[in-house]
């Protein structure tokens, strides 16, 4: 499926790049998608930033942004190609993220978002001592949400594809 998602964006003029390291037995991954600007130049229009371990629940996404102005469909390309990664390279089908609370409006946004592409919220991470290494790890306090690897991907390219047309 990742090589179908890299020849679509291609046929959309748009690069699908994912870099994995293997630092200590984790896979630490970045994915972007950008527009070529000539030979040696890039628009970045997203990415998204993770890693995993090898267990079934062991994928655990971090950092995605979107730019303001990428094409229809950018951020459903980026969720469809993550997981079709993670579900051909890594033992993981079920991913986690938090919804980070920073501001209660938009970590509202932050779990409908994550819900309207297959996520649910596990627990909430607040202020507890037996919270605190999930938030050292993410970062903050929040909804910690947990996926289906193959449901995410589901709805991803199903988006995707719809924005095409």
């Amino acid at each position: 499926m990742l090589n179908q998602l890299e020849l679509e964006s291609r046929q959309r003029d748009l690069l699908l790049r994912l870099q994995v390291r293997r630092p200590l037995g984790l896979w630490s991954l970045r994915l972007v998608v950008a527009r070529p600007l000539g030979e040696q130049r890039l628009q970045l229009f997203g990415e998204l930033k993770g890693w995993a371990y090898g267990a079934s629940s062991g994928l655990q996404l971090d950092t995605m942004r979107v730019s303001p102005d990428a094409p229809l469909g950018t951020g459903d390309l980026i969720w469809a190609a993550v997981m079709a990664w993670a579900l051909e390279t890594t033992p993981c089908r079920r991913a986690r993220l938090l919804a980070i609370r920073d501001d209660e409006r938009q970590h509202r946004r932050l779990v409908r978002y994550f819900q309207s592409r297959g996520f649910r919220t596990a627990r909430e991470l607040n202020a507890a001592a037996w919270d605190l290494p999930l938030r050292m790890v993410w970062g903050g306090a929040g909804a910690l949400m947990v996926g289906d690897c193959e449901e995410v991907q589901r709805r991803a390219i199903r988006r995707w594809r719809q924005s095409a047309a």
